[in-house]
This record gives C-alpha cells, sequence and structure tokens, in this order.
C-alpha cells in the first residue's frame, strides 16, 4: 500500500479478557471508555480469534505466523523455561525491524528466556531482543509466577548484587525458612483458591519459589503505571520514524490488584476493577499518540490472548460477585476451554487513514495473520518459511473486505484441536478416550449448545480427515 510514511503499528494484547467483557461488546457495568471510544473510531469485529485458549500458545503464534502446535514447547511456562522461539525465526517484529521500524516490547512476555536454568542476576542470553525486538521491558512469564522483577531488555531492573536472586519452580519449598503461602497463611492479604500457596510477594504467594532480590521486586499496585509509562516512553523516543510496539498488558489475569484509586469501580470486585485499571491504561496511551501528532497514522489494535475465566487460583470473588456479567458473552467456554468462549475475544482495529469508524466485521480473522498481513502492508516479502500457517488478511483486516480466513484452527488446554471451516466448527474427540466429537453450526448456534454430529456424519468424516491433513502438513497457508 502507498504511503508517504509507512504506519507505526501498536498491538494491545489484554491477559485472560473475554469476548463479553468490555462495554463495546456487551458489559453493562464494567465501564471501558476508552475500548469503546476505540471501537467507534475504529471497526470492531465479531470474529476475531487467537490460536489457542492459554496464553502461551496464542503469544507464540502472534509474534511467528505459525500454530502453536507446531512447537511442542508452546505450552504454559514457568518462568525459568527457555525461550521457546529460536533466535533464527521470522517473527512479527523481526520482519518489521528489517523494514526499517523500531520494535519494543513492553509488558507480559511468557514465551520462556535463556535456554534454561536461568542466572537471574545476569545478562540474560535469549530474550525479546533476540528475535526482533530493539527495546524490552517485560515480565518473565505472568504476575502469578516468580519472579516478581522487571526485566529492562537483558538485565533484572534494580537489583541489589549483594542480594542475589535464586528462584526454584516446584511445588516442596526450595528455601526451608522463607515463608510460604502454604506455610503462613496469616501474612497473606489475598489468599489462594488453588495452588498459588508457594513464595509470597506483596502479601500475595505465587507459583514458585524465590529469595532475594528484595530491592528488585515489582510493587503490584502500581504495575499498570509502570508498564504504561515505558509505553509512552517508547511511543515519544520513537515519534520522528516508524515504530512497532507489542502492548502486552497484564490485566486482567490473578492476581487482580488493582491500583487503590481503581478499587470499587464495578460491582464485580478485583477483576472487574483491573478491567477499568486496563481501560485506563489505553485512554492514556491514546493521549500520547495525540499530544505527538501519531494518532492518524498509527495502527492500533486491541485484543485479548485468550477468553476469560474467573476463579484462577486466588479467592478473589470473582465468582461470587459476578452477577449477571457474562465475560464470554454469548459464548460457550472460557480460558482452557476448546468451545469458542476460549479463543473468541475482543478484536477492535483503528487507523483513521484507512479504516472506516465505527465500522463492524463478521470476517473470521486471527493474530496468527498479523505478520503476513503487515509484511503485505509494508511491502516486504517473506520466505516460505517465514509465517507457515498465517495468511494475508490486509484487506479484511482494514474493514475493505468482508473475506476473511476459510479454515481455521484452535486448540483448547492441552494441544485439544478443533477446526473451523467456514460456519462450522469441528471438536476432535481427546486421543486415547472414548469422547465422542463434536459439530456445530455456529450461525444460528452461536453458544455451541447443540451438538449435530450425529445427523452429519459425512461433513465429520470430512473434518477430521481435514484436520489430520492440515496438521500433517509442514504449512496450511494458502
Amino acid at each position: 500500500m502507498a504511503q508517504e510514511k509507512s504506519p507505526n503499528i501498536i498491538i494491545m494484547y489484554a491477559d485472560d479478557l473475554g469476548f463479553g467483557d468490555i462495554g463495546c461488546y456487551g458489559a453493562s457495568n464494567i465501564p471501558t471508555p476508552n475500548l469503546d471510544k476505540l471501537a467507534t473510531q475504529g471497526m470492531r469485529f465479531h470474529q476475531g480469534y487467537a490460536t489457542a485458549a492459554t496464553c502461551t500458545p496464542s503469544r507464540y503464534s502472534l509474534l511467528t505466523g505459525a500454530y502453536p502446535w507446531r512447537n511442542p514447547d508452546a505450552a504454559i511456562l514457568f518462568s525459568n523455561d527457555p525461550m521457546i522461539i529460536s533466535k533464527d525465526q521470522t517473527t512479527l517484529p523481526s520482519m518489521l525491524k528489517d523494514a526499517g521500524y523500531r520494535t519494543g516490547i513492553v509488558g507480559k512476555w511468557h514465551l520462556g528466556l535463556g535456554k534454561g536454568d536461568i542466572d537471574w542476576n545476569a545478562e540474560i542470553d535469549a530474550t525479546p531482543n533476540d528475535v526482533g525486538f530493539d527495546d524490552s521491558y517485560i515480565m518473565a512469564a505472568t504476575n502469578d509466577r516468580v519472579p516478581c522483577v522487571y526485566i529492562d531488555n537483558r538485565k533484572v531492573e534494580n537489583l541489589d548484587p549483594s542480594d542475589p536472586i535464586e528462584v526454584v519452580m516446584g511445588h516442596e519449598n526450595a528455601f526451608p525458612g522463607v515463608p510460604t503461602g502454604k506455610s503462613n497463611p496469616e501474612l497473606l492479604t489475598m489468599k489462594p483458591s488453588h495452588f498459588h500457596d508457594a513464595a509470597i510477594v506483596n502479601g500475595v504467594s505465587r507459583i514458585g519459589h524465590m529469595r532475594g532480590g528484595k530491592s528488585a521486586l515489582w510493587d503490584d499496585e502500581t504495575m499498570a503505571e509502570t508498564f504504561l509509562g515505558k509505553a509512552q516512553e517508547f511511543v515519544a523516543e520513537n515519534k520522528d520514524n516508524p515504530f512497532f510496539l507489542y502492548y502486552a498488558l497484564h490485566q486482567p489475569h490473578v492476581p487482580r490488584i488493582p491500583n487503590p484509586r481503581f478499587k470499587g469501580a464495578t460491582p464485580h470486585g478485583p477483576r472487574g476493577d483491573v478491567i477499568v485499571e486496563m481501560d485506563w491504561c489505553i485512554g492514556e496511551l491514546m493521549k500520547t499518540l495525540e499530544e505527538h501528532g501519531l494518532a492518524d497514522n498509527t495502527i492500533v489494535i486491541f485484543s485479548s490472548d485468550n477468553g476469560p475465566v474467573l476463579d484462577d487460583g486466588y479467592q478473589d470473588q470473582a465468582v461470587e460477585l459476578a452477577g449477571d456479567h457474562k465475560p464470554a458473552g454469548p459464548l460457550r467456554g472460557g480460558k482452557y476451554s476448546p468451545y469458542d468462549g476460549g479463543t473468541r475475544v475482543p478484536f477492535i482495529i483503528r487507523w483513521p487513514l484507512h479504516v472506516k469508524p465505527g465500522a463492524e466485521s463478521d470476517a473470521v480473522v486471527c493474530h496468527m495473520d498479523f505478520l503476513a498481513s503487515f509484511a503485505k502492508l509494508v511491502g516486504r516479502g517473506i520466505d516460505e518459511d517465514a509465517s507457515p500457517d498465517g495468511i494475508d488478511v490486509l484487506e479484511a483486516l482494514l474493514g475493505k473486505s468482508e473475506s476473511g480466513r476459510e479454515e481455521l484452527i484452535t486448540e483448547g488446554t492441552q494441544h485439544k484441536q478443533i477446526l473451523r471451516i467456514q460456519d462450522w466448527v469441528y471438536i476432535a474427540p481427546k486421543e486415547g478416550t472414548d469422547e465422542k466429537p463434536e459439530l456445530y453450526n455456529i450461525t444460528g448456534d452461536i453458544g455451541q449448545d447443540l451438538n449435530v454430529v450425529d445427523q452429519h456424519p459425512d461433513r465429520v468424516k470430512h473434518m477430521a480427515r481435514r484436520l489430520e491433513e492440515l496438521m500433517g502438513s509442514t504449512k496450511t497457508r494458502i
């Protein structure tokens, strides 16, 4: 596409946000004015997908244009697992970097670091800086996992060398004498509901054990502002040249600890409140674009890595205070689920120079397609090994076509694959079980309530065979 100046690109990626969690997608009592404004200024997709119902696999696909099942390590990672993107792999940021963009990531990474057995007190080899990002300011994994520190490019920020960090994953306490949520529940301000009972940081017990690094520990209540500030700095520093920013928000992932000024913003407790906090962050970053005269020629995409979850390890009353709110909207399932609620997510794109304001689209689009689509946008050819499964859906992303994907494979937890062909969704039985396959036509059954597998045996056979063909091929893009 001919442009006097290449557009900036920002992907704002929420964590565990559902299809029905924000106002423009039907939420009635979680105020999200900035996201609603983004939708009125841009285009809202009704069928935008992540590739997986969990975070690491979907983030892997977004950056690589590859289905997560191509990489057996693309499953939910611990903080000290090795990086699962290879240094020689083409990625969305590396492609844009080659096209002259400055590239940056701020926020959640969760795609592994190093080569295993990380020394958190030294420079870390194998970070986002090695797979296409010029600038990186991240948490290693998630806010419920140790180490609870920020990593500025290759080094832990604010680390005191005399108080080195030690991290051990596992259930048993590796550091006797160091309090844990299991041994010292009286020290907790938020109690776990399951599994999150190890190292205590800021009154909250986490997954994994940690000692040392006291000066480097993050403050959960100011995490949103910390990441926002870094995102704003990146925009300001690169305002004169094209940039790509992957702003990987941590909300509404557990533990849900909003800044005190957002507490009580909704009737839904901490989960609703951190969504309001997230919306505020988005509004502030949009103001930054306006201040620097960048809003018109910046592509802003907002979406989520997977569907919603209420109780995900802490007693924060998300279930009890849900009320009439339906985090997945009309969809069935949520995070971890093979149903659409696990992977169909909010998906908004704003680019005033090319995207019609207030538009809506029924095109099927997927985060995995960003690499191929933006390569087309910036006139950058990609070789055959790049984006093996992502396709060019640029016309659909810009609202110039209602034709998106014809076929899409998604997955629930533990690599359970689902094939969508046009309006038909086939859920394969789990290998080694006596489960029956499932078949849904989502044109009239968006909630996937009616399994019509017995009524369409030929279609079931065709889709089962097609899924096997696609997963057995080296490439699925056409």
